[in-house]
């Protein structure tokens, strides 16, 4: 039994419901490309609304986070990752979450005690020292010279956006060396590596910067599947562990190269990004390479790894970016069926990819030379950043990643205003969205979110029962809505599917929600954009008789709270989806 089956199996025998991993690209949240972390689609329960499934919880979550990307080629990075979580919503706190993870750590995992230390909050003006965390620690054995008070810095966790649930934690560390354990827990000494973190959310952080005590007391803990499997079978390598051995033999055989040596870097980056790649393009918000958003981040991730393959003399006209997706594949389907289920998008955006970049990956590669041989300055001129780009379909971080390998810079601010002209507006509007965070859900937001239930039954009326919402996005601005659709929607059309959705909202429809069965909600014809991702309870909002939504809420209570719905644009999204851009006035 593996590191996650393990997991879920100790926590199900505590009383834990397994809950389905959430999509790596999060719905309704405008402030985050990916979900970042397990408790990131948890928040409206972590802020009090009943979970269909109640009030101990545990996953394994699929997470992905943009800032180390270009730190991935180290023994420890990595783009995509798994996060091991288990929560109580209002239910135990301090005491059963300590125990329990020293029982799993001690007794499932067999992790010697004298290889473990833990920090605690040292307490501010917020929330007093942490004493109750380190009796606990003392009572099963960690000895008082292993446990450290740490400040806000370390030992306090969240909010995630500017505001919400927040708290402080205890950090759970191991002994990851062959040197002698020392006797004093030294958190300056990188040989203690964090393998658990047991947040304690008993605050919320209000927009004027004022704390107030939760209305209900949560936990939150997060392990991480790589580092932790890395630690139980003794390496310091996280790319020698079992998770990544099959890769990395894989690209070995299709290189005619052994990892070791300076050939350890590039194998590290076409390992972790083909896996990014499969979980990002195998998630059902059918995600397609592109110039913005989780588009971007796909596209540079598959070049990155086509440009460090051709550094390592792979034949660029063999499959092996197939064969790899498929072991990926083969390897998480069991956890993430989605995989299996969108294997040809996958394989396809691989196939595509490719062959397009490499055609022009080596004519780029060549005129950067060129012009680097002749350069008699350290700066790479703005306009052959932009040309590589523009020309040879290198993403920027690519060419600043060539031009660092060369000793040089680039100009990034240079780079950006060349874009700006060529694309008469340029990326900045999505720049914030790489810092991660969590959407708002205040009164403006909670109106969009109910708009598109409504949205979504009147394109069903107007264009069809087949037409299935494939993604939305909310700001307190406005709101975008992806669907299936095989045609640009006539003029009619949208003022037929703009006067339906106005007609609902003046009709003053209620809105209700009931906790039933998937298999009931499924019956009664419930809408649900990813019904995999859904546990066995689910919440279906009701509007009136004319929407049925498997959804996590925030919503208004009557429709008449909507004000006035009004279509701003109609476009094309990807092959076969279409976005409508709408606000409510």
């Amino acid at each position: 039994m593996n590191l996650k089956d393990k997991y879920i199996d100790f926590f199900e025998q505590h009383g834990h419901k397994v809950i389905p991993s959430a999509p790596i690209i999060p719905e309704n949240d405008p402030t985050c490309l990916f979900n970042t972390a397990g408790m990131q689609p948890l928040v409206p329960y972590l802020k009090g609304q009943p979970h269909p499934l109640g009030n101990r919880l545990c996953d394994v979550q699929k997470c992905f986070r943009t800032n180390d990307l270009d730190e991935v080629g180290d023994t420890t990075h990595h783009t995509f990752f798994e996060m091991l979580g288990n929560w109580s919503l209002g239910d135990y706190f301090k005491n059963e979450s300590i125990h329990w993870s020293y029982e799993f750590l001690t007794k499932v995992l067999n992790i010697p005690v004298e290889k473990l230390a833990v920090t605690v909050f040292a307490g501010n003006d917020v929330v007093e020292a942490d004493h109750e965390s380190a009796e606990i620690w003392k009572s099963l054995g960690i000895k008082e010279e292993r446990i450290a008070y740490l400040g806000v810095e370390d030992n306090w966790w969240g909010p995630a956006g500017e505001t919400g649930p927040c708290g402080p934690d205890t950090e759970i560390f191991y002994w990851r060396s062959t040197d002698p354990v020392p006797v004093q827990f030294d958190t300056n000494d990188d040989r203690w590596v964090e393998i658990w973190n047991n947040v304690f959310m008993q605050c919320e952080k209000h927009q004027d910067g004022s704390f107030t005590p939760l209305k209900q007391k949560n936990v939150d803990t997060g392990m991480g599947v790589e580092r932790t499997t890395a630690i139980l079978e003794g390496v310091n390598d996280n790319y020698e562990s079992s998770i990544w051995k099959p890769i990395i033999s894989k690209i070995e055989e299709v290189s005619h190269l052994k990892y070791e040596g300076e050939n350890k870097r590039p194998m590290r980056i076409i390992a972790d990004h083909i896996r990014a790649i499969v979980m990002i393009s195998g998630d059902e918000a059918q995600i397609y390479p592109s110039n913005k958003d989780q588009g971007y981040i796909l596209r540079r991730l598959i070049r990155r790894m086509i440009r460090y393959a051709r550094n390592l003399n792979i034949d660029m006209q063999s499959d092996f970016d197939q064969v790899l997706a498929n072991m990926i594949i083969d390897d998480y389907k069991k956890y993430y069926p989605e995989l299996e289920k969108n294997k040809d998008h996958i394989l396809d955006i691989l196939a595509s990819e490719k062959k397009k970049f490499s055609r022009t990956l080596e004519k780029g590669l060549r005129e950067f030379e060129k012009i680097v041989e002749h350069l008699d300055t350290n700066v790479l001129p703005d306009e052959f950043a932009f040309k590589l780009y523009d020309t040879y379909g290198f993403p920027i971080e690519l060419t600043m990643e060539l031009a660092h390998e060369k000793g040089l810079s680039v100009n990034k601010e240079g780079f950006d205003e060349l874009f700006k002209k060529h694309q008469e507006k340029s990326r900045a509007g999505s720049t914030a969205k790489f810092k991660g965070g969590l959407a708002s859900d205040g009164e403006i937001e909670t109106k969009y979110h109910t708009a598109t239930h409504l949205l979504n039954a009147a394109l069903k009326v107007v264009l069809g029962s087949d037409v299935h919402q494939r993604g939305s996005n909310i700001t307190s601005e406005r709101m975008r809505f992806d669907f299936s659709c095989d045609h640009k929607l006539t003029p009619e059309e949208k003022e037929q599917v703009e006067n339906l959705v106005n007609e609902w909202i003046q009709e003053g429809l209620e809105v209700r929600v009931e906790t039933m069965s998937k298999e009931e909600a499924l019956k009664i014809g419930a809408e649900a954009m990813f019904i995999e991702k859904y546990p066995d309870m689910v919440t279906v909002y009701f509007i009136g008789d004319v929407s049925k939504e498997l959804c996590g809420g925030p919503h208004v209570k009557n429709t008449k709270e909507l004000g006035h719905f009004k279509i701003k644009k109609e476009e094309a999204s990807s092959a076969g989806v279409r976005r409508i851009k709408a606000v409510l006035e």
